[in-house]
């Protein structure tokens, strides 16, 4: 299946609901018209449109739908064609209520919301297998159709009665014997052996909660559960429609956290799309963290979002302004949305798509942001923002084809390990921050503008020089194994405290755990000192004193070096951070949560070891500066942009020309406003 799509230009568009405007056709046509201005060129639709397209059973009506095809092809517009799953409509649930889901107390939901669904009902996967078949015959060979949109933001978990039979099975065909399941999840401790494969139940507050290789391993069961509805989804677009590729659009989680999507384990569900899409809500101007923290942690999920694939990527869905569920709506201040926009791009995203192009006028949307707002202006501060916005993406066309540069360093993030490390009954609920020490880590490298992958543990691992495995408690022995050919192979691996912990199954590791582990690091973990919030030790290094908090090992070195030590408490002067050479390479062991600080020294140290650093046509005196690659066979672009709220000034090393101005710029001094961004292009 193709994994980009067929478009010359950037995607400048988004959700557009006409479904919403049929008895204003006068709204409709006024909306063409402000998107030709704005530089739309696609419109993402029928996304919950399932009532308009099917308004009782077996009745349809695309008129609507068949106007929308119209224009947009008259005006040269592309249409990304959603299908409507993630809403059913009131007639399907009044007559088959086993589509509704269920809750883990047992109770079937009532229609309302969204994605209200149950995953395993025979009924429902039929009924969005004839809506998305008539689709797909309407107008697969429509011109302007260049992607199909499946669902809408997948996530959830049903407890019915079907979707537990399911789950019987699927564990059967993963355990095979129950005296295997009893042994794997430890289930003499209090009396929980299984007798039958009958009595195997999803976790639930009135039932089993505790048994943590069955919390685990109902995370997985969902995910799979997810993925196996979305095959039985597109199985008629597969069928009818084999050139246009396939995406849905997954969530990076909410601020304040920016934590990685939770529910599902995204780098199993990438396998099944054609192009990675997802939604970047960060909220610009907050009143907690600073624009350059903000845009950290943004660019590392849109390094996530890469990831999955290693290929370009689509944003679904931004703001062109605020939205309306942050615990605080504020706007982008002004420069902010070509500023996030183009940050995306450089991270390798081929679009910048907006919820939503046309405004709500009434339910629970009707005061998020939009491209046309219920004003109907093309004067607003928000319409004069996304054109910006379009006609930079005008002006990058030439850099369409062009690609994220090649990372030299990779931190491995692995979704059974999040969701074991937060059911752990250990350390602290408190501060385990697993995401977040993921964050601190990457932040070091993009305050260098060094290029940084985020890995699966099946990732191919001797592309990188660097690779960065943060707390990584649930660890396969396949796992540890592949680390220690790295390392031998002459990789640098930097292992962190909370490591290696237990297996696949959640059982811990009898004696000094792994082999392979233990070789690699060349040490022994013989405790974990868990630190109260406001209890700090001290890391002596480098010849300089850092602060310590939440999580200290004790470390007893075999073939390790020490190469820092404690400065407080009944470990002080023991090893803390250690350094193991093993065959051509080396792996370090950080043994204690640092402070950022220490963090900057040491990775500086790497990089200027490793030799990471890119050749860029600029210097910058501030991480508030921000510079990533974009590369074609011909030529690298440049992506210079000021996350400070005030101008910066950068030195220019060589001459370049400016993409989106035009203007060539000489060697010397150049000036970034607030938010400002240029485009530097250098020909090979």
């Amino acid at each position: 299946m193709p994994d980009r799509l067929n478009v010359r230009n950037f995607i400048h568009g988004g959700d557009y609901n006409p479904d919403q405007w049929t008895d204003h056709p006068e709204i409709i046509a006024k909306d063409f018209e402000m998107f030709k201005e704005a530089r739309i060129n696609s419109v993402t639709v029928g996304i919950f449109a399932w009532d308009k397209l099917e308004p009782s059973e077996g009745t349809y009506d695309f008129s609507w739908l068949d106007d929308v095809f119209d224009r947009a092809e008259k005006q040269g517009c592309h249409v990304i064609l959603s299908t409507p799953s993630g809403a059913r409509p009131r007639w399907m649930a009044e007559k088959y209520p086993e589509v509704l889901r269920v809750d883990e107390t047992g109770r079937r939901q009532l229609f309302g919301e969204r994605h209200n669904h149950c995953y395993t009902s025979p009924v429902y996967r039929k009924k969005v297998q004839e809506i998305n078949r008539k689709l797909a015959e309407r107008y697969g060979k429509r011109e302007s159709l260049v992607l199909w949109h499946i669902s809408n933001e997948c996530g959830g978990e049903c407890h019915c009665e079907l979707c537990q039979q399911e789950f019987r099975k699927w564990m059967k065909e993963k355990y095979k014997t129950l005296d295997n399941l009893n042994r794997c999840y430890w289930n003499e401790f209090w009396s929980h052996l299984y007798t039958s494969w009958d009595q195997i139940h999803s976790p639930s507050s009135i039932g089993d909660s505790n048994v943590l290789g069955l919390n685990l391993d109902w995370h997985r069961f969902v995910t799979d559960r997810t993925i196996d509805f979305f095959e039985n989804e597109i199985a008629p677009l597969r069928e009818l429609t084999p050139n246009i590729p396939v995406t849905t659009n997954f969530m990076g989680g909410n601020p304040p956290d920016s934590h990685v999507f939770y529910d599902l384990d995204y780098q199993k569900f990438a396998k099944h799309v054609d192009i990675v899409s997802w939604d970047s809500y960060p909220n610009w101007a907050n009143g907690y963290e600073t624009t350059e923290k903000l845009a950290a942690k943004t660019a590392l999920m849109n390094d996530v979002m890469h990831g999955l694939k290693h290929q370009n990527y689509l944003i679904m869905e931004n703001t062109p302004s605020q939205v309306n569920w942050h615990p605080v709506n504020r706007a982008k201040l002004p420069g902010m949305h070509q500023m996030g926009s183009l940050q995306e791009i450089a991270h390798g995203a081929d679009s910048v798509m907006y919820f939503q192009l046309h405004q709500s006028r009434g339910a629970s949307e009707m005061f998020h942001g939009a491209v046309i707002t219920n004003k109907l202006s093309n004067k607003t501060r928000v319409f004069k923002d996304v054109k910006q916005v379009g006609e930079a993406l005008d002006s990058l066309a030439e850099a369409k084809d062009s690609k994220r540069l090649d990372a030299k360093v990779a931190i491995v993030f692995d979704y059974d390990n999040m969701w074991a490390l937060d059911d752990a009954r250990a350390y602290s609920n408190q501060s385990k921050k697993y995401w977040e020490t993921i964050q601190r880590h990457y932040k070091a490298f993009w305050d260098r503008d060094i290029p940084v992958d985020i890995v699966s543990v099946e990732a191919d691992l001797s592309r990188y020089e660097l690779v960065i495995d943060p707390m990584h408690f649930m660890m396969t022995t396949e796992f540890a194994a592949k680390l220690q050919e790295f390392v031998k192979a002459g990789g640098t691996l930097v292992g962190t405290y909370v490591n290696g912990i237990v297996d696949e199954n959640f059982l811990t590791y009898l004696g000094p755990g792994m082999d392979a582990w233990l070789k690699t690091y060349g040490l022994e973990v013989t405790e974990t000192d868990t630190l109260y919030p406001e209890q700090k030790n001290k890391l002596e290094i480098f010849g300089k004193t850092y602060d310590v908090c939440d999580y200290c090992d004790l470390i007893e070195p075999e073939t390790a070096k020490t190469i820092g030590t404690y400065g407080d408490f009944f470990y002080k002067g023991t090893p803390a951070v250690t350094e193991n050479k093993l065959g051509k390479g080396t792996a370090w062991y950080l043994g204690c949560r640092s402070d950022d600080e220490f963090l900057s020294d040491f990775y500086e140290k790497l990089a200027q070891d490793l030799n990471l650093a890119l050749d860029l046509p600029v210097k910058k005196a501030s991480s508030k500066v921000s510079v990533q690659v974009r590369q074609t066979k011909e030529a690298d672009y440049f992506f210079i942009i000021n996350f400070g709220h005030e101008e910066q000034n950068v030195e220019l090393l060589r001459r370049t020309e400016d993409v989106l101005t035009r203007e060539t710029h000489e060697k010397g001094s150049l000036v970034l406003g607030a938010y400002d961004v240029k485009v530097l292009k250098e020909t090979r």
